[in-house]
């Protein structure tokens, strides 16, 4: 819609405005209507600009009541039309505006009452068919009062009007921006849930597969230091190969089922036995001292996991990094919590992090249920450390 085609329902309006004075002119202001005449322009252009333009608006009816005050026209029936300036100056107005339109009613009736006679109050309410209305207030009351009364009405009643619809507006704008607001923070809790579930996917599938390749790579370098005839050793290194091979891919396959919301019991159990992690590393040939202080506690399943996993990526890196032919030392104490800490040594003056990239997963799993990790390295001995404190019960 271009500008003109918008601005064309108010210059009907003020053209109707204008048609309704000039007949009023030609009916009442004979044979001197040029006062009447800028009278009834003023109120047509100020009726045409009531919505676009509503300052504007109340300002040319200000101006044409200056110019009517000072030619000495009385009020005439078409300024009735000024209602749509009151209302438009509350509905469309900025807060000056509004309240300016407010202030000016209930001065423009006092000025109206001020210029009008006796007798062209009556003749207007005889015109608008109240002469019941005349007769009273003639014969009753002061007749500056009713037409006091009568002017105000007029013209508060689209005011307020004017100004119930502009607040009703501005309620469904609310409204809608707040069902816009939560739709977005829905859709924004929604891309934060799926990502941190790839997230977690990540980690858990990282954990799984760097764990399984860690233990199978040292099973297979063993493998190099068993005798041309010492077939038997070859068939069971290569049997705990296959073994960790088919075990990582079941849990892999456990991972995946389980982000699917699929995992049963068996799954779970099968992830939260930290005993199966250390046989698993001693059947790739390394040596692990394990040592379990106090009495283990029955973990909820969602922690038992964050231990497993914790425990599975610390003796990866162990595996990784340490040196084979010094054993690794795994101890559990359970002090309210469960710490777990996992120490190997690693070959002198390596400035490598032996941590590896798992130390940022290790460390949000733990987070994640209200746990911590530590990791120290020491030069004396050579050593690396790896201490987490996993919650026994939800928090």
């Amino acid at each position: 819609m271009n500008r003109a085609e918008r601005w064309l329902p108010d210059l009907v309006v003020g053209a109707v405005a204008l048609v309704i004075g000039l007949l009023e002119v030609k009916r009442s202001y004979e044979p001197d209507p040029l006062p009447a005449l800028l009278v009834v322009v003023g109120v047509a252009v100020a009726v045409g600009l009531a919505r676009r333009l509503p300052a504007a608006a109340l300002a040319v009816a200000w101006g044409t009541g200056l110019v009517q005050v000072v030619i000495g026209v009385e009020p005439m029936l078409t300024e009735v039309l000024l209602a749509a300036v009151a209302f438009g100056c509350a509905r469309w107005g900025r807060p000056p505006t509004v309240w300016l339109s407010g202030l000016s009613i209930p001065l423009s009736a006092a000025i109206a009452v001020l210029m009008t006679s006796p007798y062209s109050f009556y003749r207007v309410l005889q015109m608008l068919g109240v002469e019941r209305l005349a007769i009273d207030s003639y014969s009753r009351y002061d007749w500056r009062l009713a037409a006091g009364l009568v002017g105000f009405a007029l013209l508060a009643t689209p005011w307020l009007l004017g100004l119930a619809l502009r607040f009703a507006a501005r309620s469904q704008d609310s409204r809608r921006s707040q069902v816009a607001a939560e739709a977005q923070r829905d859709q924004a809790e929604e891309i934060a849930r799926l990502r941190e579930e790839q997230a977690q996917l990540a980690r858990d599938v990282h954990d799984v597969v760097g764990h399984s390749l860690a233990v199978i790579l040292a099973q297979a370098e063993s493998a190099q230091y068993l005798e041309d005839a010492d077939t038997q050793g070859l068939k069971t290194t290569m049997a705990n190969i296959a073994g960790s091979a088919r075990a990582s891919l079941e849990d892999v396959r456990q991972v995946l089922s389980s982000t699917a919301g699929q995992a049963g019991p068996t799954a779970a159990a099968q992830q939260t036995d930290l005993d199966s992690l250390v046989d698993g590393v001693r059947a790739s040939g390394h040596e692990v001292v394990t040592t379990e202080v106090g009495t283990p506690q029955p973990m909820p399943p969602e922690l038992a996991v964050v231990a497993f996993r914790v425990l599975q990526e610390m003796l990866t890196n162990a595996i990784k990094h340490g040196r084979r032919d010094q054993p690794v030392h795994v101890e559990r104490h359970w002090e309210g919590d469960l710490r777990i800490e996992v120490r190997n040594a690693v070959p002198a003056g390596d400035p490598a992090d032996s941590g590896g990239q798992g130390l940022d997963g290790m460390r949000r799993r733990l987070e994640a249920v209200g746990g911590r990790l530590d990791v120290r390295r020491r030069s004396d001995p050579p050593t690396f450390t790896a201490t987490a404190w996993v919650p026994v019960r939800n928090r």
